[in-house]
């Protein structure tokens, strides 16, 4: 009976932070991209949120999944649902592990794009979960560039007033603050925060950004007869 305790708690130990993302032994035979998967995920191990190698292994893993080869964007849409199903899964599956990693906070924006349709409220959870991670802005300014890329400029405007911090984040979180707005209809806003975003401490990097968003929000109060 010890025996069977000790078996369990091996099985159920969970993997300590610094692997999360390794390669799991397995019996079997590897694939022609395993060497190319071992690299990846090596940056990964390295850097939780490097998002070049994740959008790397996350195509790896859902090719695979949907047992197609590199991906064509003028056919990757007309893959059967079940298919395209599967690949997404792959995807969570590696998402859901390599944010296992509490420095990882890429990870959760992803889970968060691949249920902010069927489970708003989870997902919504994930992105604050991803910027409650990171503390420069960059979990944030990718958390709103998903939302106004899935269409929800307001929520996207949301989770940046909360968490927001604009003398202390980069400049795109603020650009993207202010994108959210303009792009939810409230040119108002719009203009309060692109005034918070010239506060910066990136004062250069504050002023181009200004510049370019001058004249869209300046737009944007004329279309709303501000």
């Amino acid at each position: 009976m010890a025996l069977l305790d000790r078996l369990r708690a091996l099985l159920s130990r969970k993997k300590p932070g610094h692997l999360v993302g390794a390669r799991r032994p397995s019996a079997v035979s590897r694939p022609a991209d395993a060497p190319r998967e071992d690299a990846l995920r090596a940056r990964l191990i390295e850097d939780p949120n490097d998002i070049e190698a994740f959008k790397a292994l996350a195509e790896l893993v859902r090719r695979r999944a949907a047992g197609v080869g590199p991906a064509d964007p003028l056919t990757a849409e007309q893959l059967p649902p079940d298919v395209r199903r599967a690949s997404d899964l792959a995807v969570w599956a590696l998402a859901e592990e390599i944010a296992g990693n509490p420095r990882a906070w890429y990870a959760l924006v992803e889970l968060g794009r691949l249920s902010l349709e069927n489970d708003h409220e989870g997902a919504m959870r994930r992105l604050a979960g991803a910027c409650e991670r990171e503390n420069t802005g960059r979990a944030l300014a990718e958390s709103i560039k998903m939302l106004r890329e899935a269409g929800q400029p307001g929520e996207a405007l949301g989770l940046g007033v909360g968490h927001w911090a604009p003398k202390d984040n980069i400049v795109e979180a603020g650009r993207q603050v202010v994108l959210a707005a303009i792009e939810a209809g409230r040119p108002m806003d719009a203009r309060r925060h692109l005034r918070e975003l010239s506060t910066s401490r990136d004062q250069a990097g504050a002023a181009a950004a200004v510049t370019e968003l001058e004249p869209l929000v300046a737009e944007a109060e004329v279309g709303h007869g501000v």
